[in-house]
């Protein structure tokens, strides 16, 4: 089995570190993608305690230590690829990495702000050889569906990742089930953390779900998403 857990940590993690690497280590997925992940002194010390949990294999961004960035862990052996040229302020949001059969591309994408990194996905993933698994804070979803306002930016692109091949997992296994994955102070939810794979790699796709325990607990203000492969 192959689990990819994907997480929105909050800030980096603060004070939770500890407690963010205790559930993370009693899951044991495969591949965690950290986003929010920042580049300090507890950034450090969670990245030690993953590493003596058994993920050997540890990526980040050159992000600055008060930047939201991505850090991505496996227990099994791939090489990176980060990516300098997708946006001209947000280029530390996105960090790829590659196994034989597919790659997985860990996100932060920015909350309302203007940004290309969806135009460079897409460029990317169309010119690439491996197909793509796409997790992470995605920021927006689609309108109507993923929230029950209209407030989302590029919406649009969603859609086109679909016209190029992509699938949401999560809708592909649970169809139109209301589930948020953020909510706002008033109430409202928002399911911003996503993952989209290629149609290729569905066959394997044996489980997506959010762990709503751990946003419940303090955690972190996110839910994680689980993807399970066989």
């Amino acid at each position: 089995m192959f689990s990819i857990l994907s997480w929105n940590i909050l800030q980096g993690g603060g004070s939770r570190c500890a407690e963010i690497l205790h559930q993370i280590l009693l899951l044991k997925p495969t591949v965690c993608v950290l986003s929010e992940y920042r580049n300090n002194a507890r950034g450090d010390k969670l990245r030690k305690g993953l590493l003596s949990g058994g993920y050997t294999y540890q990526f980040t961004t050159f992000s600055s230590e008060n930047e939201n960035s991505v850090l991505i862990v496996s227990r099994i052996p791939c090489i990176h690829e980060i990516h300098p040229s997708a946006d001209p302020i947000f280029s530390g949001n996105i960090l790829s990495i590659h196994f034989d059969i597919f790659s997985i591309m860990g996100v932060y994408l920015p909350h309302k702000k203007k940004h290309v990194l969806f135009d460079y996905i897409l460029e990317h993933i169309n010119n690439f050889k491996k197909h793509y698994i796409i997790t992470g804070d995605f920021n927006t979803g689609k309108n109507l569906i993923d929230q029950n306002g209209q407030s989302f930016w590029y919406e649009d692109k969603l859609f086109a990742l679909e016209k190029a091949g992509f699938v949401d997992a999560f809708r592909h296994i649970h169809g139109d089930t209301r589930q948020y994955s953020w909510y706002s102070h008033q109430g409202n939810g928002f399911r911003y953390d996503q993952s989209y794979m290629h149609h290729s790699l569905l066959p394997i796709l044996k489980e997506c779900h959010y762990i709503h325990e751990w946003r419940k607990a303090g955690l972190s203000d996110h839910s994680p998403m689980y993807l399970e492969l066989g």
